[in-house]
């Protein structure tokens, strides 16, 4: 018997629900193909609230150490306080672990309801630096001592003329663009995609997102012959947004900023649906985590009903990541099925399944 250990966090708000729902149909997709010859051993570990409870921090050193040691986890949504509290812990496991780089298929799956007329044009995969930009946090408030003293040097040297103001630093690096491009590619190979777009705002931000389209553009030159297939271009970003709605058969690996990759994948996936249908995974060069790509969702009244969809397509994207294909390929093809049946939860479909009821229906599609 081959045993794989993985970690997992539950998450915050619908985090419990939808990850015991998963976890259901990951183990059986497991029994189904392998018939107890493979199996998957889970290891729980902490984040979030039910850290705090146990350990009294969001996020326990021992959380990061398992990661290390195991290399792979999956997670649930954890919560992000706006304006106060403690930073976001996504974007604190990407940077400790390293994870530069946040991939996200947005493909569209038939039988859902889009609020555009062709959803089935859309068939991206979006790599978003996950390590640097405004998301490394340095950033002081207005009228603190550092924002103050912060704005007496850029008038002082730089000629500046600012004023009062909330400061914030935007980090865009060439050895961080460069790798995150290099993986770009070398999936654009393994999986025969045939066009990389560098969506940037180097129009306006010359020296951090013009940059970083420089460094995709030395990375893609640098392949010589082992690209052939593969064609190159570039696009400012709030074009971008309109050219995802107008012609997104255009499209098929964007590579972005951090913050452009954060609002473009959301918008791309409001086209297929909704943010519920789309799975993620942060990887770096040792350790891979999965998650889903919408949050911990406090505006459902009743977490059973919620969709697991985008942690169950995560899911897939682990099964594909440590080579158990035919788990991966039974899964998204029997949520396939299901959601054409008409079967989904209530945010898809309204025969409005719970989430329980949602996932016995993926597990007889079997």
């Amino acid at each position: 018997m081959e045993k794989i250990q993985i970690l997992y966090i539950e998450g915050d708000g619908i985090g419990p629900y939808i990850m015991k729902s998963a976890m259901k149909v990951w183990n059986s997709a497991m029994d189904f193909i392998y018939k107890g010859k493979k199996k998957i051993i889970w290891k729980e570990i902490y984040a979030g609230k039910k850290a705090i409870e146990k350990f009294g921090t969001p996020l326990p050193e021992e959380t990061i150490k398992l990661l290390k040691e195991f290399k792979i986890g999956i997670k649930g949504p954890l919560e992000t306080q706006v304006g106060s509290g403690y930073r976001s812990l996504n974007v604190a496991l990407r940077q400790e672990l390293d994870l530069y780089a946040c991939i996200r298929p947005v493909k569209y799956i038939k039988g859902i309801n889009s609020p555009v007329k062709n959803p089935e044009k859309i068939d991206i995969i979006i790599f978003r630096e996950n390590t640097e930009d405004v998301y490394c946090g340095i950033e002081w408030e207005e009228n603190s001592e550092e924002s103050n003293e912060l704005i007496r040097i850029l008038n002082k040297k730089f000629g500046t003329n600012l004023n009062k103001a909330s400061i914030g630093i935007k980090p865009i690096s060439e050895y961080k663009t460069k790798r995150l491009m290099r993986k770009a590619i070398e999936y654009a190979i393994k999986k025969n995609r045939k066009k990389i777009t560098i969506v940037h705002k180097g129009n306006i931000m010359k020296y951090t997102e013009g940059n970083f389209r420089k460094w995709c553009y030395e990375v893609f030159n640098g392949f010589n012959n082992q690209i052939n297939h593969l064609e190159i271009n570039d696009i400012i970003a709030d074009n971008m947004f309109q050219q995802l709605l107008l012609n997104p058969s255009n499209f098929d690996i964007l590579i972005t900023t951090n913050l452009n990759g954060d609002y473009l994948s959301d918008a791309a996936s409001a086209q297929i649906g909704g943010v519920g249908l789309v799975p993620g995974a942060n990887i770096g060069d040792k350790i891979a985590l999965f998650e889903p790509t919408h949050g911990t969702a406090p505006g459902i009244k009743n977490p059973e009903m919620a969709n697991p969809t985008s942690l169950i397509l995560s899911g897939v994207m682990m099964f594909e990541y440590i080579g158990f294909n035919e788990v991966a390929n039974l899964i998204k093809n029997s949520i396939e099925k299901t959601i054409l049946d008409g079967y989904a939860t209530i945010d898809i479909s309204p025969k409005a399944l719970s989430t329980n009821e949602y996932v016995d229906k993926i597990i007889e599609n079997f």
